[in-house]
């Protein structure tokens, strides 16, 4: 599948790279012990330290370095056993110090690998650049008072780890699976809650275009985005910008933009700093940051199971779809659930009860899957009562729904209910002449060559058994009498 784009003049390949900024699962900031709760009162979370008080010295938050050297093993990365704070120098009003404490040229993770599973089952790839820990800023409100702009510093020294891609994407919706599969990870993990409505994960996005097989082209940042909807529709103006501009004679700005989510456009910002503009240099205050080789050996070793181990094991020994296996695996809880629901039973039955019958109805109900009254057992107590011939796969929409409402198991709701599949020859045998006696004209015309009535006389036997004859038997018995 081609992913160049069309221009006036030409095809154009996009080069993609992104800046992810994942909000550390931590209960403390990066260096002081304020917390770090989402929607705090304004100016709550904030110590001296937050605050840059004179004299007050950042403490590195051992809980965050945990975090982050666990995220590199989850994205396959080199871990920096010894690792620099630097100060990044810029003004903001809601950045007390006035510096931000970040890492440059010795970040705590180097180069790793995340695999993309795409819709067409293909898998690409991409390169991670870097990890590095860095502390949030705060946040300057302009829209409360006709005259004066708001800080809220709740934000401030809130641990991050960005995560820099290398340019490997060459299209908005491989942009938007890398957040997905990313934030995926990071929930395996627990490092990050993935929240982009709270803000605990943002993207900054890096597109330039050139010809085919050409250098890279000048490359724009459009910062902060916080959907993946918004990822994929800057992503395409931008791109549509750039193309327009070149095949024009003009030439594109190195400069950061930002995306207005009303009109779908992005718009420039200012022109993009290079580092030098920056004066990194390491922090006075926080000495090189060195890790043993056993504790990361420890944290290793103590990982969750991550989505694409789990995905070879449903595709490779379970056989079902990839389709399949990336809605399952997304969530862990979603993966742990069908672990579970499907030990013993038929894998892909399971399967497929789970991403239509069951998320169907979450998706209804808008529930989670954690308030769901069915459990995995249940789940899978509902699929062995199809596979044993108990109930038919017709009756058991009927019985999932009553076990969705009332948390009853499927065999407890059979039983009362009485809709126990009959698999009785003789009773079913008694139902078809039943049927015959009754259509007489329609048996005439079946034996005369139309042959399309057998699912008329199928229908009527399933009316005749309020739908429990089993379907297998009765197709069986009912062509024998009728073909006899």
């Amino acid at each position: 599948m081609s992913n160049l784009v069309e221009g006036r003049t030409g095809e154009w390949e996009v080069v993609i790279g992104l800046e992810v900024h994942a909000q550390v699962s931590s209960s403390a900031k990066l260096f002081s012990g304020a917390p770090t709760a989402f929607g705090a009162d304004p100016n709550s979370n904030v110590s001296l330290v937050d605050a840059a008080m004179p004299g007050m010295l950042p403490v590195i938050n051992q809980e965050c370095v945990r975090q982050a050297v666990r995220t590199g093993l989850g994205l396959n990365a080199e871990i920096n056993l010894v690792s620099v704070f630097d100060r990044k120098n810029y003004f903001y009003a809601d950045l007390p110090q006035g510096y931000q404490i970040s890492q440059y040229k010795q970040p705590i993770v180097g180069e790793g690998t995340l695999r993309l599973d795409m819709p067409d089952g293909t898998t690409r790839d991409i390169g991670i650049e870097r990890l590095h820990l860095e502390q949030d800023a705060g946040k300057s409100m302009h829209d409360q008072h006709p005259s004066k702009s708001y800080i809220d510093l709740n934000r401030t020294g809130v641990a991050l780890m960005e995560i820099v891609s290398k340019p490997d994407m060459r299209s908005a919706a491989e942009a938007a699976a890398y957040v997905r599969k990313l934030r995926s990870i990071l929930r395996y993990l627990g490092t990050c809650d993935g929240n982009m409505e709270e803000g605990s994960l943002r993207a900054d996005v890096n597109v330039s275009v050139r010809r085919p097989g050409e250098e890279f082209g000048t490359r724009t940042e459009t910062k902060n985005l916080n959907s993946l909807r918004f990822i994929q529709q800057a992503i395409d103006y931008e791109v549509a910008r750039q193309i327009e501009i070149i095949e024009d004679g003009g030439e594109i700005d190195q400069e950061t933009r930002l995306f207005d989510t009303g009109t779908g456009a992005t718009r420039a910002m200012r022109s993009k700093e290079d580092a030098h503009d920056y004066r990194y240099f390491p922090d006075p205050d926080l000495l090189p940051l060195v890790i043993e080789q056993a504790e990361v050996d420890a944290l290793g070793a103590a990982l969750p199971e991550l989505p694409d181990t789990i995905k070879d094991r449903l595709t490779g020994d379970y056989g079902l779809s990839a389709y399949d296996a990336s809605v399952i695996i997304e969530e862990r809880e979603t993966a742990a659930f069908y672990e579970a629901a499907s030990a013993g039973r038929d894998r892909k039955l399971v399967a497929n009860w789970m991403t239509v019958e069951l998320f169907g109805a979450l998706n209804k109900s808008g529930e989670t899957l954690g308030d769901c009254k069915v459990s995995p057992e249940a789940l899978g107590g509902l699929v062995g009562l199809i596979e044993d011939g108990t109930i038919s796969g017709k009756i058991a929409k009927d019985v999932f729904a009553d076990m969705f409402e009332s948390g009853k198991d499927a065999a407890t709701i059979v039983e009362e209910k009485g809709l126990k599949q009959v698999s009785d020859s003789g009773a079913i045998e008694a139902m078809i002449d039943e049927v015959i006696a009754a259509n007489g004209d329609k048996v005439e015309e079946y034996r005369g060559g139309k042959d399309k009535l057998f699912g008329f006389f199928v229908g009527q036997v399933m009316k005749a058994s309020k739908g429990q004859a089993n379907p297998g038997m009765v197709n069986q018995l009912l062509r024998a009498k009728l073909d006899g």
